[in-house]
């Protein structure tokens, strides 16, 4: 049997570089090299494509860039007709992709750039595409789409590059201390701070400008987080709803990475009924901002039972012990048999 060519993308220009190359990893290792010849093609945090032919620990690590006779210069052919990953050293060749499968966390890699660039070449891509990854990338919209498919998020508001400090502060007085500030589109809660009074919030408003030029202000709902996987496209593979019990104020980097961060509960901690409301709600999410592939809805659920969205995303972690393939192995599904369906759901051996 043929193997298929899967050019799996990590690291790229964006703030969760370091936890792409660490996704990127576990995908590696996980993939049947009996069924899949991967191509890991890197991009640094420079914007450079690197055909990467070395050994896949030095991801772990980040030296992986330092070694360069493993690193070729490369680029993906946007001609439909070739389908191709083409170098671009002393000796320049071609090697035809069958699919490409970008494990890339945030702006430049997880919101539509580089979804558009293999579309725009014709190769089956892995995951959502273009439109779907852009929307939920940003929260604002991705909110304004899931409300109208009845499931609201935070009461909040957007603001521009020009807004000026009383307006935010009489935003964040009328929706009510604590707040949350965070930018429009950025992931792996980069640029979020929560501000208890109005002497933080000009600090955490410079922050969340740091990655994006939008920023929001949202109130601070009461209750905990819970995450719904979804796979597939006509037909939806679902994942166990897990639950996020906090260690401290909020889920930010240090909760999500480190090891004295937030426990997980997998199941969550739900009745029957209301983990079929969360598993409905994130399926409505998922429909209406036009997903495909998989991502991973987080909601929140509050006391009184209410589900809110918090956000949409389109290339969740993609470690070993990462929420959404460990949602998928408690239905059912190992690390090797979720990236199987995955690819498979782009492209026939």
């Amino acid at each position: 049997m043929k193997k298929l060519r899967i050019a799996v993308l990590f690291g790229g220009c964006s703030s969760e570089y370091s936890v792409s190359l660490q996704s990127a990893h576990a995908v590696l290792a996980h993939l049947d090299k009996t069924r899949y010849a991967p191509l890991p093609v890197g991009i640094t945090p420079e914007g450079d494509w690197l055909l990467y032919s070395g050994g896949i620990d030095a991801l772990l690590d980040d030296s992986w860039r330092q070694n360069a006779a493993c690193c070729e210069p490369c680029l993906l052919s946007p001609s439909r007709s070739r389908r191709a990953l083409r170098t671009l050293g002393r000796a320049p060749a071609e090697y035809p992709v069958d699919a490409v499968f970008p494990v890339l966390h945030g702006p430049n890699g997880e919101d539509g750039r580089v979804q558009g660039l293999v579309e725009l070449a014709g190769i089956p891509l892995v995951g959502c595409g273009t439109l779907a990854s852009a929307l939920a990338m940003d929260k604002h919209r991705a909110h304004l789409l899931a409300a109208a498919a009845g499931v609201p998020g935070p009461r909040g508001r957007v603001f521009g590059p020009d807004a000026l400090p009383e307006q935010l502060a009489a935003a964040a007085g009328a929706l009510g201390w604590p707040v949350f500030v965070k930018p429009v589109r950025a992931g792996s809660s980069y640029g979020v701070s929560r501000v208890t009074g109005p002497e933080g919030l000009e600090a955490a408003a410079a922050l969340a400008r740091r990655y994006d030029r939008e920023i929001m202000i949202e109130e601070a709902v009461p209750g905990f987080e819970v995450g719904c996987a979804v796979l597939g496209r006509e037909v939806l593979t679902l994942g166990l709803v897990d639950e996020i019990e906090l260690a401290g104020d909020f889920y930010d980097y240090a909760e999500k990475y480190t090891p004295a961060g937030s426990r997980i509960h997998l199941p969550a901690r739900l009745s029957a009924r209301d983990t079929e409301r969360v598993l409905a709600a994130g399926t409505a999410v998922y429909r209406a901002l036009g997903c495909s592939g998989f991502a991973r809805v987080d909601l929140f659920f509050t006391p009184e039972g209410k589900i809110l969205l918090n956000e949409v995303n389109t290339i969740p972690g993609f470690t070993a012990h990462s929420r959404y393939p460990n949602m998928m192995k408690a239905a059912g599904l190992s690390f090797a048999a979720l990236l199987d369906k995955l690819i498979e759901q782009e492209v026939q051996p």
